[in-house]
């Protein structure tokens, strides 16, 4: 079985997609064959892995609302061992249009569970927003990943996302937990990146990875390219930090 894990935070800006993008790439690098699934209707992590939004034939619009087999929507990344389920604008519409249909939360959780995919991880790179596109990507999951900026106004929102992860939790998906809280952005030549991460683990005690991730030039550079960091460049220490990330997430089983 898939271990399914939603990269979530309804603040944008945070570093939702190039986690989404760097962290199921650096897995994948171990061995492990992954699945991202593109739930943004701006479709960053699709763009950001060389795929031509405009060009798609399907995207996962027409798995949510159209009822098409995820096999038929499914392209490879380039990557060994990472595929890509990718998203356009049409998923805007789709937030209306499943207002109006049944169990709208848990679309995209029945789709996955009847194409009976062969991926060990499945990755959600959610919008943000909490509406239902979010909602179907918290049903669907295992586990959740909070990307935090270490930035000021790092921890606002948070009570609120974390309040719309316990209704999720007691209505739609007992078994959803919180993987851990990734620190994204940092800088460390700043006090205000040392007080951010000191506030973040006073809010979330253990539930927080070791690897921060880096402010790097590196980073914002590779989605121009298509590429994830491991490969644009792999010894920058974006690449790094991402795999190291990739290691604690595989151990944390």
């Amino acid at each position: 079985m898939a271990r399914k894990i939603a990269i979530v935070n309804q603040k944008g800006g945070v570093g939702k997609s190039t986690t989404a993008i760097n962290l199921g790439a650096s897995i994948s690098d171990y061995g492990k064959k992954v699945l991202l699934i593109d739930v943004d209707p701006q479709g960053n992590a699709t763009s950001g892995l060389g795929l031509e939004k405009s060009d798609l034939e399907y995207s996962i619009y027409d798995a949510l609302i159209n009822e098409t087999p995820l096999r038929k929507i499914i392209k490879p990344t380039g990557h060994d061992n990472f595929y890509i389920l990718p998203a356009n604008i049409d998923l805007a519409g789709a937030e209306i249009e499943l207002v109006s249909l049944m169990s709208r939360e848990s679309r995209l959780k029945k789709k996955i569970e009847e194409s009976e995919l062969e991926f060990e991880y499945i990755f959600f790179d959610c919008p943000p927003s909490l509406g239902l596109l979010t909602l179907n990507a918290l049903t669907a999951s295992d586990y959740l990943i909070v990307p935090i900026q270490c930035e000021y106004y790092a921890l606002e929102g948070l009570g609120q996302l974390m309040q719309t992860i316990e209704i999720v939790q007691d209505n739609l998906n007992k078994e959803l937990k919180l993987l851990s809280v990734v620190l994204t952005m940092n800088d460390a030549r700043t006090n205000l990146s040392s007080q951010v991460i000191q506030e973040v683990k006073n809010y979330f005690g253990r539930d927080v990875f070791k690897t921060i991730i880096p402010r790097n030039v590196r980073l914002s550079e590779a989605p121009s390219f298509g590429e994830p960091i491991i490969t644009y460049a792999p010894n920058s220490s974006g690449a790094k930090a991402y795999k190291e990330l990739a290691k604690e997430v595989i151990e944390h089983e």
